[in-house]
């Protein structure tokens, strides 16, 4: 699932191309993306609209339009945004461009498309048909996170006190605790591995286990993975491409995800892979510590 440093990545890209654009006309081909919304009604909101900004909330896309109205776009599993240029199509499946006479191949994963006012087009394309979007009035747009989307790591609000605020009396492992998006926002899978490592920490250890020390390792190991997979460009495992169809390279950088049985880069230890939360992870039984549950203090 495309994290934080992917979505960033294509906010990035695509908001230079895509500020000051007329949308002509938006084609919704896939129901499932709008809904509740039918996607005639959605196609015709977003007609005509000119796009202000290109922005990023966790995981989540934001198409700023005029109007004082926020598109909405979540990636999920297997969702890319991506801009096409003239004639040419991308085929996530197959990783590479692909152009007028290799359409109907594309096609299939095309859920819908931007047409723009300088001729240019931007494609959601998805596999798996999970990825979303809806329209809301940017009134409403911070109260549609409350309690689903938490703070952002790489604000100046994201510090070791937060997290002690967020992990105090928190039984829960610490790979759950980081993947909660309702605490640290935009953490999934992979940076969560990449971000333990970095912090020495355990991913079986409980959040409320901390003490300032790990918490200030935590903060710093969360953000050095996150920005360090923002400069790669994303990781590409699966499906993931960038606003410009092309894979990230982080996944050649993973210091302990995915590298089971592989030497660790610090003491040369096995990488091992246990299950937490029903998600895949990996970790260096040596390096990273395994914190106990602190002790309640009892009423005097």
């Amino acid at each position: 699932m495309p994290e934080l440093p992917e979505v960033e990545t294509v906010a990035r890209q695509l908001e230079p191309e895509l500020e000051g654009r007329r949308i002509e006309e938006l084609e919704v081909l896939d129901g499932r993306w709008s809904r509740p919304v039918p996607p005639e009604e959605l196609g015709a909101a977003v007609a005509g609209a000119t796009i202000e900004g290109l922005g990023r909330r966790g995981k989540y896309l934001l198409l700023g339009l005029d109007g004082e109205r926020t598109l909405v776009m979540h990636l999920r599993m297997t969702g890319n945004l991506v801009l096409v240029e003239g004639d040419e199509v991308l085929d996530p499946s197959e990783g590479r461009r692909l152009y007028e006479g290799e359409r109907s191949t594309s096609a299939r994963h095309l859920r819908a498309r931007f047409l723009l006012d300088d001729g240019r087009e931007v494609w959601f394309t998805d596999p798996r048909r999970f990825g979303e979007a809806f329209l809301i009035e940017n009134s409403g747009l911070a109260e549609r996170f409350v309690g689903r989307v938490g703070i952002e790591p790489l604000s100046p609000e994201f510090t070791p006190e937060a997290l002690g605020a967020m992990a105090a009396g928190r039984t829960a492992p610490l790979k759950s605790f980081l993947l909660d998006q309702s605490g640290v926002a935009g953490v999934g899978n992979i940076y969560a591995d990449e971000a333990l490592y970095r912090a020495r920490l355990h991913p079986l250890s409980p959040a409320g286990s901390m003490k300032p020390e790990h918490l200030q390792a935590l903060r710093d190991g969360v953000v050095a993975a996150l920005e360090a997979g923002i400069d790669a460009g994303g990781s590409s495992i699966d499906d993931y491409r960038d606003g410009r169809g092309e894979k990230g390279t982080m996944q050649e950088k993973f210091l302990v995800h995915t590298r089971e049985g592989e030497p660790c880069p610090s003491c040369a230890g096995e990488i091992v892979r246990i299950v937490v939360g029903g998600r895949s992870t990996y970790f260096c039984p040596s390096c990273q510590v395994r914190l106990r549950r602190r002790p309640r203090r009892r009423a005097k």
